[in-house]
């Protein structure tokens, strides 16, 4: 389903080469200013990334992501109706895809979304499984952001890359992506996001467990593979992991269980960390089966592609927090 919340429900909808994309949210508090420069900044960082010197790494379609208020936004404040909010799509290069409905990409979702849907799925820019229908996910961060701030809460939303291709040293970052482009091949990355300001006592135990919603729109975003929350657990004893507390608000000493206990805020920082891929199509010259010839064959895929879509992700990381927290806040 396309359709997220209890609270502060959003569907999104359209696909990557279509003439929109959007998302309608629902649970928006009344009065909320709300304009296009709202959502200006979210909007690049997710288009271009963080980090300046990587730009190499990054997609070359670039499209002007410009918000269109269809509804529940009067003189430019919230009016508690849900809020639709469209994308135009305008630089698609849809002959790029025709060749992967007759031969998959490899590790793409091209072969799964066929079997699903019967072959009339839109394969054009990867359709609905497209990194770019994170546009309407980064949107409604926004308004989840401001949702939250006008709720009472002042939460704080902070993700950045930890490591490209296993690596944690960040001069080293701009040659490892500098050569798999080269190669025509692609890296992947981990992705750290902190949120400051999360109540103790908030969430709740077992299938509504704060993790449980992190995790479940984390894994809406294209290219994420794992998820897990403070500290590699697996990896501590515990007389290592424990979190030993010292002060009467909750306030640990150390923080190995990122601010979750049970499933419920405990008032530190809630810290998790996202494992993201290698995007899947890549100019290397690869095997994959053709159902047209019924033979493998080579494929080398064409068109605009990122090096490491982890690169601009560390901003739908804090989108899908502050959706989640919006709806387990309100």
């Amino acid at each position: 389903m396309n359709t997220y919340g209890k609270n502060f429900t959003i569907t999104i909808f359209g696909e990557s080469h279509g003439p929109f994309i959007g998302v309608v949210i629902d649970g928006v508090k009344p009065g909320i200013s709300l304009s296009e420069e709202d959502f200006s900044k979210d909007l690049q960082r997710r288009r271009a990334g963080d980090i300046p010197s990587l730009q190499e790494g990054v997609t070359a379609r670039q499209e002007e992501d410009i918000p269109i208020f269809i509804s529940g936004l009067l003189d430019g404040v919230t009016t508690g109706a849900p809020l639709a909010i469209l994308f135009e799509n305008r630089h698609q290069q849809s002959k790029d895809y025709s060749a992967f409905k007759d031969q998959p990409r490899p590790s793409h979702a091209d072969f799964a979304a066929s079997a699903k849907f019967n072959g009339f799925n839109d394969i054009r820019g990867g359709g609905m499984f497209s990194g770019r229908m994170t546009l309407p996910l980064v949107a409604a961060g926004v308004v989840a952001k401001k949702t939250i701030g006008k709720s009472g809460f002042n939460l704080n939303f902070k993700a950045e890359i930890s490591s490209i291709a296993g690596v944690k040293e960040e001069e080293k970052w701009e040659e490892i992506i500098h050569s798999a482009k080269a190669e025509g091949d692609s890296v992947g990355g981990e992705i750290v996001c902190t949120i400051t300001g999360v109540p103790a006592g908030k969430g709740s135990p077992f299938f509504d467990s704060i993790e449980s919603q992190i995790a479940h729109l984390a894994f809406s975003i294209p290219g994420v593979k794992g998820i897990h929350f403070g500290d590699l657990a697996s990896s501590l004893k515990g007389s290592e992991f424990n979190d030993a507390i010292i002060a009467g608000d909750g306030t640990t000493a150390t923080n190995h269980s990122g601010g979750i206990n049970g499933g419920i805020s405990n008032g530190n920082p809630i810290v998790f960390t996202l494992d993201i891929r290698p995007a899947a199509s890549i100019a290397k010259s690869q095997e994959t089966f053709s159902f047209k010839t019924g033979k493998i064959e080579k494929l080398s895929i064409g068109g605009r592609h990122d090096t490491c879509i982890a690169l601009r992700c560390p901003v739908i990381a804090e989108s899908v927090a502050a959706i989640a927290l919006a709806d387990i806040l309100l």
